[in-house]
Formats: C-alpha cells, structure tokens, sequence
C-alpha cells in the first residue's frame, strides 16, 4: 500500500535491467519506496543493478522473467504477488531490433513482435488481474513514440509498440473504476540509443538542419523519463509522452499524407 503521503511501497519491475526503470526505481527509492522486485533473465547485468538499489536502502528482491516464455507467466508473478500487495509494475523490457537484419530474417522479426507485443500482453494481462484483486495499484507500460505512426526506418519494431500500446489503452479502459491505473508512456528516441530517427535519412545542407531540429524533438534520457513517469502516478495520467512536446508533434504528424511523410527526416 501507498504510504501516508501517497508513495508507492512496492515496485515490481519487468525488464530489471532497463536503464529508464532503473531511474524510474532510483526515483521512488528517494520517495520512501521500500521493496523492488526486478524480474529478467539471470545475469550478471541483473545482480548488478539489484546491487545497486539496494545501496540505495531499499529491500531489492530478483525474480527469473523470460517475456517469450508466456506460459510460465502466471506462476511465475504469481509468486511474486503472494508475497504481499504491489503498488506500482512497470513493464519496461522489449527489444529494438535490427530492420535491415529483421526484414530478410522472419524469425528474427517474429522475435520482435513475440518479445515486445505477444510477451506483454501475457504479462500485462496476469498483473492487470492481480493488481485488480487487491484493489488498487498502478501499471506503467513503456510504449514508444515509433508506435504512434509507422516509419520506414523501424517499422517492424513500430509495429509492436503500437500493438502494445494500443492493448496498454484498452486495458486500461477495461479496469478502470477498479482502482488500478493503467500509464501508457511514449517516449523519444532514449539516449545514448545506438537508433536514431534521422539515421541514414538527410540529404542536402537544409534537409539536415531539419533533421537535426526532428532529432532534438524526439530525444531524451532515461532519468527524464523516470521524472514523468514518477510525476504521472502521482497525477494519476493515462498517456505521457517524453519530451513532452511529442504530443503535439505528432499529432501533427498523424495526419501528414504518406507520399510527404515518406520524406520528412522523421
């Protein structure tokens, strides 16, 4: 349970090596959150940052999550669960992907889409319905602004995120008066991502100030992503997006008639 001031107690992380989740977990750390479960794969990646917030105070517990074996999902947060109430899960893992490898390797894309979308839905759907059966709590999904429209350059990956985003909203829909709160987040492009949106895409002098100008309105970091998402459960916000000027951004770009949106440096 939230404490007196409203502070989640209790975080459930899935992904426990991402580096927005673990800003997002160092953030409610300072906000007197208490207990961390980060759930992945065996590592030493995962030790290490279990290490890490612990020498931050906090009690970090590490879990064994594979987000493509969805038939051990259920038992495996389950277990989680029956230790005590969760205040806050945040499904933080997913993979990028590589387009050129993925579009001339199906079964490299097919990961793509079981990781991102098909292991999100399972897991989203088994944590909807135990945060659902203790009355309250928060599910933070890391979406992604590539979700919003598809592009050329990653469209692959796009493709589940906007799979998973659009499931992430209907859920949210479908619980809500239940006391548990479902954030869909949309970030940029997270430095220091390898990916960038205008990658490979400039052409003369003018085109590249506009790539640049397109670079800087879909660029963030893991720490600015922790504060919005820290600053929407408080507020209790639906969708976020991360810089926040990617709402209007892309709303915008929303409705740009395919034959030019193929050329913006986007």
């Amino acid at each position: 349970m939230k404490d007196a001031f409203g502070a989640p107690q209790s975080l459930l992380v899935l992904g426990g090596t991402s580096e927005i989740a673990l800003a997002t977990a160092r953030r409610l750390i300072a906000l007197r959150t208490r207990t961390v479960w980060l759930a992945g794969r065996p590592s030493p990646a995962l030790e290490a940052a279990a290490a890490g917030l612990r020498a931050r105070g906090a009690e970090v517990r590490t879990v064994t999550f594979d987000a493509l074996d969805s038939a051990s999902h259920e038992a495996v947060l389950g277990k989680v669960f029956a230790e005590g109430d969760i205040d806050v899960v945040l499904m933080a893992f997913g993979i990028p992907g590589d387009q050129a490898r993925d579009e001339e390797e199906p079964l490299s894309a097919v990961r793509v889409a079981q990781t991102n979308y098909t292991g999100a839905v399972s897991a989203g759907l088994v944590c909807a319905g135990a945060l659902q059966a203790q009355g309250h709590g928060s599910l933070v999904v890391l979406s992604s602004v590539s979700g919003e429209r598809a592009r050329r350059a990653d469209f692959i990956y796009g493709s589940s995120k906007a799979g998973l985003d659009a499931f992430a909203q209907g859920l949210g829909d479908a619980l809500h008066g239940t006391g548990v709160q479902v954030m869909v987040v949309r970030p940029g492009v997270v430095r220091p991502a390898v990916v960038r949106p205008s990658a490979g895409r400039a052409g003369a002098a003018g085109d590249s100030r506009t790539a640049q100008t397109a670079e800087q309105a879909f660029t963030t970091t893991p720490e600015a992503v922790a504060d919005t998402i820290v600053t929407g459960l408080r507020r209790r916000t639906e969708t976020v997006w991360v810089p926040g000027a990617l709402r209007v951004v892309m709303s915008a770009l929303r409705h740009v008639p395919r034959p030019l949106f193929r050329r913006l440096p986007v």
